[in-house]
């Protein structure tokens, strides 16, 4: 069974549990192609903070654009984070946003490993 720490160690906490969950049944050589692949798509919380506070001093819902959430990065673009208030919000919950988008990319990946080796 792969070690999720020893492929990925910049990981923590839920995210961690939650890949180790992935490649649980996976060979060696599969965890390793997801860890290569999972971790060129992921996001990492700081640089999440970094561009929600780049969101609320300058260019709002950049953010959003990030993590592929057009329509909620248009509509703070145009709203000026919704008044400042959802640029807010997401700076306070920067971590929440950057482990939802993680979970859909580490199951997109796990998903086309799963096809790949059928």
């Amino acid at each position: 069974m792969p070690n999720a720490f020893q492929l990925m160690p910049s990981l923590e906490g839920d995210e961690m549990a939650y890949v180790q969950e992935l490649i649980k049944d996976m060979n060696d050589g599969q965890a390793q192609q997801f860890a290569i692949a999972y971790m060129s798509r992921r996001k990492d919380p700081n640089n999440m903070l970094l561009f929600a506070v780049i969101g609320f001093l300058g260019i709002a819902g950049i953010q959003r654009f990030v993590i592929n959430d057009i329509g909620m990065g248009l509509l703070f673009l145009l709203t000026g984070g919704l008044c400042l208030i959802g640029t807010i919000v997401d700076l306070v919950n920067h971590k929440k946003l950057a482990f939802e988008y993680n979970t859909a990319q580490a199951q997109l990946v796990a998903g086309m490993m799963k096809s790949f080796s059928s």
